[in-house]
């Protein structure tokens, strides 16, 4: 069968009757020109519109990469202000704490937090979207592994006071060199009058009274400079011995019947040096002992704390402080 054409009618008033249309070539081509323009930008508006609301699946996935870029550098901020506040910690502890305890000046605040490089060094991040956020955290990063890098090299110094500090604890005079038991203070420190100048002078030591042939024991770690009997320079002493303890210390031991050391030998705390004599310029049986800091001869009696409770120490200074006649 054939298709059967269809024909557009238009009713004309004046004849009252339907006309067929007959359109034109001309029209025909005009009217599919105006479809086909007006689909072309209606699908330009569509795809438009389309992109200024709605993303494209690629573009979703950059926007939720971005996202946990975002996030990712908010978390790295928090752990680096959390490690600031460790390294804060650690730096408090270095200059109140650990070099208090080692006498050492604390690390100047101009060393800890000196600047690296200029404000070029983060200018990159100036024109980033999330600059802001990424040039504060690089450079608390920055400014940590400088701190770092100072506290690692003060740590590192501090490790070598530790070992300095053992060795002079281990060095200084801290106790009687006789025993406690077996001894009495009878002169201290101090102007004293001389049982056999008769005469006051000071007297540079103190003098512990005990047996002829008690033991007399070095009072730190150290080497023996001086051993044997009237040595040059220290005449009036009789038997005598002097320990180097280095760290500035040296002490001295005279007017001992017998000398078991010998120049050069290093000796231990609590190590015997000598006997209890009365030789040189002495009226009896007794001890006199020195401590020289730094050259100057200080009182002995304030370096018997290893060997003394509270009550014992304010015994011996008690008597020490007494103003008599000493043995030496």
């Amino acid at each position: 069968m054939s298709k059967k054409q269809r024909h557009t009618y238009r009713f004309n008033p004046h004849t009252l009757r339907y006309e067929k249309v007959f359109v034109s070539l001309k029209e025909r081509v005009r009217r599919i020109s105006f479809n086909v323009l007006f689909g072309v930008v209606l699908g330009v508006v569509i795809v438009i519109v389309g992109l200024q609301f709605m993303d494209s699946p690629k573009e979703r996935a950059m926007k939720r990469e971005l996202a946990q870029y975002r996030r990712q550098t908010r978390l790295l901020g928090d752990r680096v202000d959390r490690a600031e506040k460790v390294l804060v910690d650690l730096e408090e502890r270095d200059d109140v704490l650990y070099r208090t305890i080692f006498e050492s000046e604390p690390v100047s605040a101009d060393e800890r937090h000196s600047g690296i490089g200029g404000v070029e060094r983060y200018a990159e991040f100036d024109e980033m979207e999330s600059g802001e956020l990424l040039k504060s955290t690089t450079m608390k990063v920055d400014d940590i592994t400088k701190r770092l890098y100072v506290e690692s090299k003060s740590l590192d110094e501090l490790y070598g006071m530790a070992r300095k500090k053992s060795e002079r604890m281990a060095s200084m005079p801290a106790i009687m060199p006789v025993a406690k038991d077996r001894c009495k203070v009878v002169s201290g420190f101090g102007m004293r009058f001389h049982p056999i100048l008769k005469y006051r002078r000071l007297h540079s030591g103190i003098d512990l009274t005990a047996r002829q042939g008690t033991p007399v024991y070095a009072t730190g770690d150290g080497v023996v400079r001086v051993a044997g009997r009237n040595p040059q320079g220290y005449g009036g002493y009789g038997v005598v011995a002097v320990v180097d303890h280095g760290f500035g210390f040296m002490t001295l031991y005279a007017h001992m019947a017998s000398v078991k050391v010998r120049v050069g030998q290093h000796v231990k705390r609590g190590e015997q040096l000598g006997t209890v004599g009365s030789t040189g310029m002495s009226s009896g049986s007794h001890l006199h002992y020195e401590v020289i800091q730094n050259g100057k001869k200080v009182d002995p009696v304030y370096y018997f704390y290893n060997d003394l409770s509270p009550e014992e120490y304010e015994e011996v200074l008690e008597l020490a402080r007494q103003e008599n006649q000493s043995m030496s």
